[in-house]
């Protein structure tokens, strides 16, 4: 395995699935071999189908060893080799029902060493609330309208122990019972049960579960006196997906943390985002979404730990500008992403109008923030988060007015868009929270507005994260999204490029002038200096970085969309134009 170091370069990032290009993590090793692909990038940002998963995309871990159907340690030695640092994701707040631990839970019950590393739900508001008719306690009004939800209905998953008994267990995220076809040897200890009847008994089972129907409903006919027996073996059979919400009062899931922190290390990772870390505290009366102090005492730990492995902690967190929790994660001197670029990129472009986007510029450099920017990304384009938002009475306003994002959302929607929303815990709609889209669909598929974005990000302050498919100007793929089940709206934005795909890209303008601007804020030294922003005039984006006689500058005309690239060394000026 390669070994990391903890210098991190402010490079351009590369964002894929190991399956993203080609078919296996070793095909992207070979496009970045590529002579197009010559120094364009410093760091790659893999997403978790690198690691063992079932469900969402990665993002519901197995267990953080190598897919080896994907990966192997030949790839991470020719990245060693190509000088490109790797980032990886760490799943805090949960684990697949198919992990290691949950099994063992499954099949051992109240006896299993991991019955506490996950969080029983009825144990977590025991005394806080009643329980309904299915068992599942509901916790007290002024409890359950605190609660941040992700979907709607109550964020629980009901499994069945090996004694027959229904545990309900928190999961804020995915999850998918399936009830599997029986046949007759699963019967045959049902003791009267004829082989006969057995047969009639497997035919009707089979077809409910097919036609999903309710077991408690079929005619039985005369094997009902054998109804409930039956129907255990057919819960007992059940499978689950799901994304299982860990239990960090237990000593286990932070043995757990200090395991995988160090297999990251060891396959060369040196930026570890944190996803869903705000979900990992739980507290009664709390909204179980950055509870604090909690939340920041987490963090301490995870820091220590990531520090032991050389490893700069990114935390991942979607809410409100005027909420200002960026500010407060900043200020602890952690990197953040900067999840309000994407919409005021679009917002500047389509509205010919550079103030917001100037000023939140203005206020990374004033503040010292440390980001890491994007356009696109594996998931939707963030919308909640340019938000205003009232804390303790006071208003704090967002980046644009709620006027100028539903505008953002109803153009990225007229361009085929899907949305995703937030919920309370009765399954209302509360909020949108994200559109999902390509960045090139999401501006009409306009290939001189997608080189004007590009531009923009690079010369944004913060390390930019390139999402793989927007190189390739992919466009919305409506047919991944509607096939894709209840996380659809994600495939819009997720389309496998072949190796002729990418052949075919690197024939194009709109490919081969994004690697050039890219390769200029990959490689000048200008972007290691200061960056100078002229707001004069509201239609024009002027923004230049100068470090010793080295300048890179940026003119962009927002009524025309063209744009100037200029790059002076030691006096010596080249011009690129768009």
């Amino acid at each position: 395995m390669q070994q990391n170091n903890t210098k991190i370069s402010n490079g351009v990032m590369l964002n894929i699935y190991p399956d993203s290009i080609g078919e296996k993590f070793s095909d992207t090793i070979a496009m970045l071999k590529m002579g197009e692909f010559k120094d364009v990038f410093s760091l790659l940002y893999v997403l978790p189908t690198f690691f063992n998963s079932d469900l969402d995309r990665g993002f519901s871990i197995i267990d953080y060893d190598i897919n080896k159907d994907l990966v192997d340690a030949k790839d991470l030695k020719d990245l060693n080799e190509l000088q490109i640092k790797l980032k990886f994701d760490i799943v805090l707040n949960h684990l697949s029902v198919a992990s290691p631990q949950f099994k063992d839970m499954l099949e051992h019950g109240k006896d299993s060493k991991f019955k506490d590393f996950f969080i029983n739900w009825n144990e977590f508001w025991e005394g806080n609330g009643v329980k309904n008719e299915d068992g599942i306690v509901i916790p007290e009004p002024e409890f359950l309208n605190k609660l941040f939800m992700r979907k709607s209905g109550l964020p629980v998953l009901k499994v069945r122990f090996p004694d027959g008994t229904e545990q309900p267990y928190w999961n804020t995220f995915y999850q998918q019972i399936t009830y599997n076809p029986i046949a007759a040897a699963d019967l045959q200890n049902v003791k009267g049960l004829t082989e006969k009847q057995s047969l009639f008994i497997v035919a009707v089972i089979n077809t409910a579960i097919n036609d999903n129907q309710d077991f408690t409903t079929i005619d039985f006919e005369n094997c009902t006196p054998f109804k409930s027996e039956i129907l255990q073996i057919v819960e007992q059979k059940r499978s689950y997906l799901g994304q299982m919400d860990v239990n960090a009062e237990s000593p286990l899931v932070w043995d757990f943390y200090e395991e995988t922190l160090k297999k990251l290390n060891g396959y060369g990772c040196n930026i570890l985002r944190l996803d869903a870390f705000a979900y990992l505290h739980k507290q009664v009366g709390e909204s179980n979404f950055f509870n604090k102090p909690g939340t920041w005492e987490y963090l301490e730990r995870i820091k220590k730990i990531a520090q032991q492995n050389n490893l700069m902690l990114l935390p991942e967190i979607h809410a409100e500008y005027g909420l200002h929790l960026h500010d407060e994660v900043a200020n602890e001197g952690y990197y953040i992403y900067d999840f309000f670029l994407p919409g005021l990129t679009i917002h500047t472009i389509e509205n010919k109008t550079s103030k917001a986007l100037l000023s939140w510029a203005k206020e990374i450099i004033a503040k010292g923030y440390k980001t890491v920017n994007m356009l696109g990304c594996h998931d939707g384009i963030p919308v909640l988060d340019l938000k205003g938002k009232e804390v303790n009475g006071v208003y704090n306003k967002g980046l644009l007015e709620d006027t100028e994002i539903e505008s953002i959302m109803n153009k990225i929607m007229e361009r085929g868009g899907r949305v995703k929303n937030l919920y309370d815990p009765s399954g209302n709609k509360i909020s949108y929270y994200q559109i999902n889209a390509t960045f090139f669909s999401a501006l009409g598929e306009d290939e001189q507005k997608l080189l004007l974005a590009r531009a923009i990000q690079m010369f944004m302050p913060g390390i930019p994260q390139v999402w793989y498919l927007d190189i390739f100007a992919g466009k919305n793929n409506y047919e991944a999204a509607d096939s894709g089940g209840s996380a659809g709206h994600k495939e819009i934005n997720r389309t496998t490029l072949t190796m002729k795909d990418i052949a075919q890209g690197l024939k194009t303008e709109v490919v081969n002038k994004q690697l050039e601007i890219m390769h200029l804020r990959n490689t000048s030294t200008a972007f290691s200096g200061h960056v100078e922003i002229n707001d004069a005039v509201d239609a024009i984006i002027d923004i230049k970085w100068v470090n010793g006689t080295t300048v890179a500058h940026l003119k962009a005309n927002l009524e025309t969309n063209r744009f100037t690239v200029d790059q002076s060394v030691n006096g010596i000026t080249t011009t690129m134009s768009f």
